[in-house]
């Protein structure tokens, strides 16, 4: 039987109540994000235990209406307020219009067709809604929120899409895992999300007036031969040792773990492509949360809250200076973004309508994601996720993100690279650096 997703059916998800809020403000965290594609994101499971399909299905778009109560903007609809000329602003109109929910099934397809795979296969793309855009800046006339329940042979795959101008990765996990917690039976969430922007960090509380012409225009552009996406594990023992080794060679104690794993990372993408003619100049762009470096932010903070710091070095100086000289040259850059200089790199990047500013050099590499997100507290009421998987479609060559591993401790790491390039990458990436 050939491996294929067949789409059963398609609704609109509405909550189940009056929304909390008529509408979201927009601040430069979120707009800078309107020209580039939206999170997709999904969790497989194990089967779980329902007597029909029918009755997986109901139980899930119950329990997603009656989640999307504590999150009406994720119902809601995207609005641009056109000011003359090329200008607009914009904001969320809470409106219940509902999220996007299909139904779909791939009996041929099982848990270890998706898992197993040296490159995350082709068909996870189609484990995603389709139609949802190609930009978040689309969110004007599409749902904000799209999901996807695909009955596998012998699990289930929930892939969702969220509109990435209205929530970041950490409001991304706090919407699903509160959805998982409504699934189990709770009349309540444990962390209830704070949508005032007046919380936000100074120069980021207000809707600014934004040039509208390419929006439609995704930014961040594929490349034009397809690469792969590859999970690498790293274990908890295997995190230790680079840690250590980074700080023994820089004399410190202050790098963090995730900081010596994307040093070695970075080495080793730079040792990959060193013969390919590249830029002698090497960029690192790190996706960094602002909840816990901006005071005014609380935690529950609803939307974006990132920051995205840059760092450039010589191709001599990252490879022949070792793991430890670059681990502390990232830790000093993540050092350095302060409540001022957070609000400041916003206010440059909503103007250059970018998530981050091109700094020269050559293709960057983008680090985003974290290990600390809660991605396996996402119980639906049939047990732990077994694994998370991105949607390879649309992506830019050099997108990193950062997940738990499923095992205590580990990180997981997709990256995205040409397939010649990833197995060069693993020849690098699998032994402690010397």
């Amino acid at each position: 039987m050939a491996k294929k997703v067949e789409m059963l059916s398609s609704s609109l998800v509405s909550g189940t109540a009056t929304a909390s809020i008529s509408r979201l403000e927009l601040n430069p965290w979120d707009l800078r994000f309107l020209p580039v594609i939206p999170i997709q994101t999904g969790l497989i499971f194990h089967s779980p235990h329902f007597q029909s399909q029918q009755n997986l299905i109901q139980h899930l778009k119950n329990s997603l209406s009656r989640a999307l109560d504590f999150f009406p903007p994720l119902a809601g609809r995207l609005v641009a307020t056109p000011h003359g000329g090329d200008m607009a602003s914009f904001f969320v109109a809470c409106n219940n219009a509902g999220a996007e929910f299909t139904h779909a099934v791939a009996a041929a397809v099982s848990v270890s067709d998706i898992v197993e795979p040296r490159y995350i296969p082709e068909i996870v793309s189609s484990l995603f809604p389709i139609n949802v855009g190609v930009t978040n800046y689309q969110g004007i006339s599409k749902p904000l929120l799209a999901v996807q329940v695909t009955e596998l042979a012998d699990g289930v795959f929930i892939g969702c899409i969220a509109n990435h101008a209205v929530a970041d990765g950490t409001s991304f996990w706090h919407f699903f895992k509160s959805w998982s917690e409504i699934s189990r039976g709770s009349e309540s969430i444990s962390k209830s999300p704070i949508f005032d922007r007046r919380s936000a960090a100074a120069g980021v509380d207000d809707n600014r007036l934004i040039h509208i012409p390419t929006l439609e225009e995704n930014l961040m552009a594929p490349s034009q031969l397809p690469p792969q996406l590859k999970v690498f594990h790293f274990s908890k023992e295997k995190l230790g040792e680079l840690k250590a080794k980074a700080n023994s060679e820089a004399g410190t104690d202050k790098i963090s773990t995730l900081q010596a794993l994307t040093a070695h990372l970075w080495r080793s993408v730079v040792r990959s492509q060193i013969n390919n003619n590249d830029p002698t100049t090497r960029v690192l762009i790190i996706a960094i949360g602002a909840r816990a470096r901006v005071s005014s932010l609380p935690d529950g903070y609803f939307g974006n809250a990132l920051c995205f710091p840059a760092l450039a070095i010589g191709e001599d100086e990252l490879l022949q200076k070792g793991l430890g000289a670059t681990a502390l040259r990232i830790n000093e850059v993540i050092s350095e973004q302060t409540d001022e200089a957070i609000a400041r790199e916003a206010e440059k990047k909503v103007q250059t309508g970018r998530a981050w500013v091109d700094v020269g050099g050559g293709p960057p590499l983008l680090v985003g994601g974290s290990h600390r997100l809660d991605v396996y507290g996402c119980d639906f009421g049939w047990g732990k996720p077994i694994a998370v998987r991105s949607n390879n479609d649309r992506k830019v060559e050099g997108l990193v993100a950062a997940f738990p591993a499923a095992d205590a401790d580990g990180i997981d790491l997709e990256v995205y690279f040409k397939e010649e390039m990833l197995q060069t990458m693993e020849e690098f990436l699998t032994v402690l650096p010397q």
